[in-house]
């Protein structure tokens, strides 16, 4: 049995460099152009939302945010969402990839908020089929440390406790980290995998270090096929000039 992926990174703007990544307006050296058209939207934009990042500005102008957002405050948390190439190739070659979508999505929107998942795409042109799911960290309530002063009776003034607010720390803490990945991973158990091990010592990477792992492999394995290659062309003009 394999283990669900579940990989969440911060942006601290409508991060338009991921957005032209996810939507393929230029061709990384790791994509398969041929199985590009192959890629699928899994959330539809409203009519006068255009692309990700819109879709990301659009979110935090229409949800009645409590107090203005600062310059430098995370907008948007990313997602991935898969598993080992191994494993993937599988549920794709049993016909369950779309299954997969599905589940992972609903996951997604029962965890955070439908409207909060504001984007969502299905790559199938790079080694590893995965989906790159957009959320806006939109809460409701106190902050946690208002809440904390208030039950240890330390707080100073009173606070509106059904406030909107844009806040990725309410919803990154270690607690919530650990249990969203337990979550994620009940749902996957109907495509074979599991969860990784609790309390790992793994370190954290982010999207940038992901892919510079996928880039590192993908050089590894150029590396032994052109190896291979000119093993095979020797061993040829050896059979060649000894007939």
């Amino acid at each position: 049995m394999g283990y669900a992926v579940l990989h969440i990174d911060k942006a601290r703007s409508n991060d338009s460099g991921n957005t032209a990544h996810i939507a393929r307006t230029y061709t990384p050296s790791n994509v398969d152009p041929s199985r590009t058209h192959l890629n699928r939207e899994l959330v539809q934009f409203l009519a006068n939302v255009t692309n990700r990042s819109d879709a990301i500005e659009h979110r935090i102008a229409t949800a009645d945010i409590y107090r203005k957002v600062a310059k430098n405050q995370v907008k948007a948390l990313r997602f991935i969402l898969s598993s080992s190439p191994k494993d993937m190739a599988c549920i794709e070659q049993e016909g369950g990839l779309y299954e997969w979508c599905d589940e992972s999505m609903d996951w997604l929107r029962s965890t955070f908020g439908a409207d909060n998942v504001v984007a969502a795409t299905l790559h199938t042109d790079e080694e590893t089929p995965h989906i790159h799911a957009t959320v806006v960290p939109i809460v409701t309530g106190e902050r946690r440390k208002a809440k904390e002063e208030a039950e240890n009776g330390k707080r100073k003034y009173k606070t509106k406790k059904n406030k909107v607010r844009l806040c990725a720390d309410d919803v990154l803490t270690p607690k919530k980290l650990e249990q969203y990945q337990t979550d994620y991973a009940k749902r996957m158990q109907r495509f074979g995998l599991e969860r990784g091990v609790h309390g790992s010592e793994a370190k954290h990477r982010t999207t940038m270090e992901y892919y510079k792992e996928i880039l590192k492999s993908m050089k590894e394995k150029e590396a032994q096929k052109a190896e291979l290659t000119a093993k095979i062309k020797e061993l040829e003009s050896r059979q060649a000039s000894s007939e």
